[in-house]
């Protein structure tokens, strides 16, 4: 006859404990944060708008350089997730923007560009920029980002 080993009670409960505290490392909420969103390709700015509000994040989205330094100083957000080939301003003269307003001097801008080289990162931390993704971004890649500054 087959048999069956149930562990032990105590056992059992620690192994759960286990899981669920190295589970609780790797899956840490991330925490709600506002977020603005500058992309002239308005596909890209709202399925990320649409993912991040998933995420339980508070998002505006400005298509231009101009609207966007308007909106950023208005919104102050948290994060500025900024596209670097921008009409009228570019992402380096917003970042620059950003870096000059005191009332911005905590907003993390994190360059999301398809210009991903290594003279283009060089470029976009010396102009300001905190992080640099590459499109099309991994979403996980920015939850990380979101964490980090909890």
């Amino acid at each position: 006859m087959p048999s069956l080993r149930v562990p032990h009670r105590e056992a059992a409960h620690g192994a759960a404990l286990d899981a669920a505290e190295a589970g609780a490392r790797i899956e840490k909420p991330v925490p709600p944060r506002r977020v603005l969103v500058i992309d002239d390709n308005p596909d890209a700015a709202n399925a990320l708008k649409l993912l991040l509000e998933a995420d339980g994040h508070d998002v505006k989205v400005a298509h231009d350089g101009a609207s966007g330094l308007a909106l950023a100083r208005e919104y102050r957000p948290d994060y500025l997730l900024l596209d670097i080939g921008l009409p009228r301003l570019s992402g380096y003269d917003i970042a620059s923007s950003v870096r000059a307003d005191p009332k911005l001097k905590d907003t993390t801008i994190v360059a999301i560009t398809g210009y991903g080289q290594l003279h283009d990162r060089s470029r976009s931390a010396a102009g300001g920029f905190d992080h640099h993704l590459t499109k099309p971004v991994e979403f996980g890649a920015l939850q990380e980002l979101f964490r980090a500054k909890a």
